[in-house]
C-alpha cells in the first residue's frame, strides 16, 4: 500500500509558537482578550486543546488520535489567535483545515467561527490523496474534537465508554460488570478512558499498551490502578480481582495482538474483549508487533511502506485473536477505530465483521431518542463552577438515577485536565413546556452565570459519538435498519441546521476516528454568558441538535425514534405517507 507524500518527520508544522509557550493552556479568569465572550471562548478552547495536560503532542499541534491537530501549522495558530482577538460581534471567521482563510460581516446570531477539516471530494477521498496534500501544507487531519476545538482530554471520552459498558452489563449480565474481565488495547488520548470506565462499572480491566509513557500518564491521573511487570502477573492480578468481584485495572507494556494471541494459546478467555488503538491510521496511529516504540518510530520515518505492511499484518492477527476469543465465549465488540475495516479492505479478510461495533450492539436505542454526549467547560478555570453545574444537573433531573450515579462517580474518580469540564448524556425528551433535556440544562447554566453563582461563562459542546451528526458506516451508522449507513446528507443537514439555530462555532469534518473517506461528522459550541441572546441560542440549538438524531433514526424506521417523535412532538413529514 503506497503512502506517497507522508508527513515530514518534523510534522511539517514549524517551531512551536512563542504565544503557545506563554499560554501553556487556556487563559482563565474573567478578563478577556477578545471583543466578546463568544470569541474568547473559541480562543480558550483552542488553547485548551493544546494544553500539555490535555494534548498528546502539543508541540506538534497533535491533540490525539495519531495526527489529529488543532491547527495546521504554528503560523496558522498565531493567525487564528490574531483573528479571534479582532473578530467583531457581527463577524464570522472561516477556518479551512486549521488555517484562517476569511472573515465576513454576518450578524450577532450567526456563528462566530465556521470550521471545515479534512474534507475531500469523493473520488479523491483517500489517505493517499490526503497525505500528499498534507505534506504540501494544504490540509490537516482534524480528527473529531481536535480540529473543532472541543477536546477536553480523556475526561471527555470516559462517559461514552462508561455508557457503552453499562449497557453491555445490563444486556449480557443483567446488571453491571462485577466479577467480569475486560481485555483491551490502548491508553492514548481517547483509549486512556477505558480502565476507569470499566472500574466505574465495577469490572476488571486488563489493557495492553506499547508506550510506557502512556501507561505512566494514566497511573498519574488515576485512570489506571496498576502496571504489571509481565502478562503473567497481569493475568493473575486480574483473575484474583474478578474472583473477589473487586473493581480493578492493570496495564501491561506489550502489543495488544501479542497479548490476545497469548490468551488464546493459554486458553485464558476474558469475559469481554474490545479495542481502542488508533487502528484507523496504520502509519501514524497503530504500532506493529515486533518493534519497541522507538524502533517503530524509526521505521516509520525510514520506510513508511514497510511500516504500513507490518501494521496491517498485526491488525489481521489482532482481529483473528478477537474472533477466536469470541468463539470461545468472550463478548466481543469494536469500539469504533476501524480495526475491522482495515483488515477487511487491506487483507481481504472475509470474517472481519463477524463481531459487531459498539453502536449497533449497545448505543443505538439511545441515539433513537436523541440521547448523546453533552459536555461543558468552565471558561473561568475554577473547579467550583463545575461543581455548581453538577448540582444543577442532578437538581433538574432528580428521577434520573443513572445520571446522578454518573455525576457522583465523575466527581470521585475523574481528574480535570486543562479547563475544568464535565460530560453527561442527555436526550431530546421534552417537558410539559416543550423544552428538551439538553436545553433545560443549558438554560439553567445560563441563569447561574447571570446570577453570579458561576463566575464566568460556560461553553457547551459535545463529542461526535452522537445521534444525528455523523455518517460513519463502521461506527455510528453501522448496520442501519434501512441500509443508509453511508448516506452523508444527515451530518451536512445537522451543520446547516445548527448554523440556522445560532450555534457559536460549527464544524464539519471527514475521517474522525475511522480514517479519511470513512466518515463525515459535525460539531457545535454554544457559549452561555448569562445573556438573553445566549438563552435564545441554547433553546434553539439544544432542540435542533438532538432533534436531528430523532428524525434521522425515525426516517430509518426505528420504532424507538418514532415513539420519541410522537412523545416530544417532533415533525417527521412523510412518516404516514408510506
Amino acid at each position: 500500500m503506497s503512502r506517497q507524500g507522508s508527513v515530514p518527520a518534523d510534522g511539517g508544522v514549524g517551531e512551536p509558537s512563542e504565544r503557545w509557550r506563554a499560554y501553556r493552556g487556556a487563559p482563565t479568569g474573567t478578563d478577556i482578550e477578545c471583543e466578546g465572550w463568544r470569541q474568547e471562548a473559541a480562543l480558550r478552547m483552542l488553547n485548551n486543546n493544546l494544553d500539555p495536560e490535555v494534548a498528546e503532542k502539543p508541540e506538534d499541534l497533535v491533540v490525539y488520535g495519531g495526527t489529529g491537530r488543532a491547527a495546521r501549522s504554528w503560523d496558522a495558530y498565531d493567525a487564528i489567535l490574531d483573528e479571534l482577538r479582532e473578530l467583531g460581534d457581527e463577524e464570522t471567521l472561516l477556518v479551512q483545515s486549521g488555517k484562517p482563510v476569511g472573515r465576513f460581516r454576518t450578524h450577532e446570531r450567526a456563528p462566530r467561527v465556521l470550521i471545515a477539516n479534512s474534507n475531500l471530494v469523493g473520488k479523491w477521498d483517500t489517505w493517499e490523496q490526503f497525505h500528499e496534500l498534507e505534506a504540501e501544507g494544504k490540509i490537516m487531519y482534524g480528527q473529531m474534537t481536535a480540529g473543532s476545538w472541543a477536546y477536553i482530554g480523556t475526561q471527555g471520552i470516559v462517559q461514552g465508554t462508561y455508557e457503552t459498558l453499562a449497557e453491555l452489563g445490563r444486556q449480557e449480565y443483567g446488571g453491571d460488570l462485577g466479577g467480569k474481565i475486560v481485555a483491551t488495547g490502548g491508553l492514548g488520548g481517547m483509549s486512556g478512558a477505558q480502565p476507569l470506565a470499566v472500574t466505574m462499572n465495577r469490572g476488571v480491566c486488563l489493557v495492553a499498551e506499547v508506550d510506557a509513557r502512556r501507561i505512566e500518564r494514566r497511573l498519574e491521573t488515576d485512570y489506571l490502578m496498576e502496571r504489571a511487570a509481565s502478562l503473567d502477573e497481569a493475568l493473575d492480578a486480574a483473575t484474583a480481582a474478578a474472583e473477589a468481584a473487586e473493581p480493578y485495572s492493570v496495564a501491561v507494556e506489550m502489543n495488544v495482538a501479542d497479548m490476545l494471541e497469548t490468551m488464546v494459546e493459554r486458553e485464558f478467555v476474558p469475559d469481554i474483549v474490545t479495542d481502542q488503538t488508533s487502528a484507523h491510521d496504520e502509519l501514524e496511529g497503530y504500532y506493529p508487533s515486533g518493534y519497541t516504540v522507538d524502533e517503530a518510530d524509526e521505521l516509520r520515518d525510514s520506510d513508511p511502506e514497510r511500516y504500513v505492511e507490518a501494521s496491517l499484518d498485526t491488525m489481521e492477527r489482532h482481529v483473528d485473536a478477537i474472533l477466536e476469543l469470541q468463539d470461545r465465549g468472550a463478548v466481543a465488540f469494536e469500539y469504533g477505530n476501524n480495526l475491522r475495516g482495515q483488515v477487511e479492505e487491506h487483507r481481504d479478510h472475509g470474517n472481519a465483521f463477524d463481531f459487531p461495533g459498539f453502536v449497533p450492539a449497545y448505543i443505538r436505542p439511545m441515539f433513537c431518542r436523541g440521547r448523546g454526549p453533552f459536555r461543558w467547560a468552565a471558561l473561568s478555570g475554577d473547579p467550583a463552577d463545575i461543581r455548581r453545574t453538577d448540582e444543577a444537573v442532578t437538581e433538574l433531573f432528580p428521577g434520573n438515577d443513572s445520571l446522578t450515579r454518573w455525576i457522583e462517580l465523575a466527581q470521585e474518580h475523574v481528574s480535570f485536565q486543562g479547563l475544568p469540564s464535565r460530560v453527561c448524556w442527555l436526550g431530546y425528551e421534552t417537558d410539559e413546556s416543550g423544552i428538551t433535556e439538553r436545553a433545560r440544562f443549558a438554560l439553567r447554566i445560563n441563569e447561574l452565570v447571570a446570577e453570579g453563582e458561576i463566575s464566568a461563562p460556560v461553553v457547551v459542546t459535545r463529542d461526535h459519538l452522537d445521534a444525528g451528526s455523523v455518517a460513519s458506516p463502521h461506527r455510528e451508522t453501522e448496520a442501519m435498519r434501512d441500509g443508509t449507513d453511508a448516506v452523508a446528507d444527515w451530518p451536512i443537514l445537522n451543520a446547516l441546521l445548527n448554523c440556522a439555530a445560532g450555534a457559536d462555532i460549527v464544524s464539519v469534518h471527514d475521517g474522525g476516528g475511522v480514517g479519511i473517506g470513512n466518515a463525515l461528522h459535525t460539531n457545535n459550541h454554544v457559549v452561555l454568558d448569562g445573556t438573553q441572546l445566549a438563552a435564545e441560542k441554547a433553546r434553539r440549538v439544544f432542540t435542533t441538535d438532538p432533534g436531528m438524531g430523532v428524525v434521522r433514526h425515525a426516517d430509518a424506521g426505528y420504532e424507538d425514534a418514532l415513539d420519541e417523535a410522537d412523545r416530544s412532538d417532533v415533525a417527521v413529514p412523510m412518516r404516514d405517507r408510506g
